[in-house]
C-alpha cells in the first residue's frame, strides 16, 4: 500500500497478460461476427463460448460483494466475465462509453 492507503499497482503476470491478449482477440472476433446492436447478454454468451474454445477458464456473472466497515455486503454486483481468474471483462453494448461506464470499470 502507498502512503494514502491505496493498493499499489503491480505488473500483470505473463499468464494474465497472455489471457488478456487472447480475450481482446476473442472480443474482436465476436464483434466482427455479430456487429453492433445486440443485447449485452448475447455478446457475453458468445464471448464466453469463444474464450472456452481457446482453452481459457471462463466464469460468467461472478458475484462481487462490497466490503464496508468490516462487513461483507452482497449488494448484487456481478462481474460479467472472469477469464482464468486474471482478467475481468465488463461487456458493454452502447453507442459510446460515458464517464459513468469508465467509473464502473475502475470500481
Amino acid at each position: 500500500m502507498d502512503r494514502q492507503g491505496r493498493q499499489e499497482r503491480q505488473e500483470p503476470s505473463a499468464e494474465a497478460d497472455a489471457a488478456a491478449r487472447v480475450t481482446v482477440d476473442a472480443g474482436l472476433k465476436v464483434h466482427r461476427a455479430l456487429g453492433p446492436g445486440l443485447l449485452e447478454s448475447a455478446y457475453e454468451q458468445c464471448l464466453a463460448h469463444e474464450l472456452g474454445l481457446r482453452g481459457l477458464v471462463v466464469r460468467r456473472q461472478v458475484p462481487l460483494p462490497i466490503h464496508y466497515e468490516g462487513l461483507r455486503l452482497d449488494a448484487g454486483y456481478r462481474l460479467d466475465i472472469v477469464v482464468d481468474d486474471a482478467v475481468i471483462v465488463e461487456v458493454k453494448s452502447v453507442e459510446a462509453l460515458s464517464r459513468l461506464h469508465e467509473a464502473q470499470v475502475i470500481t
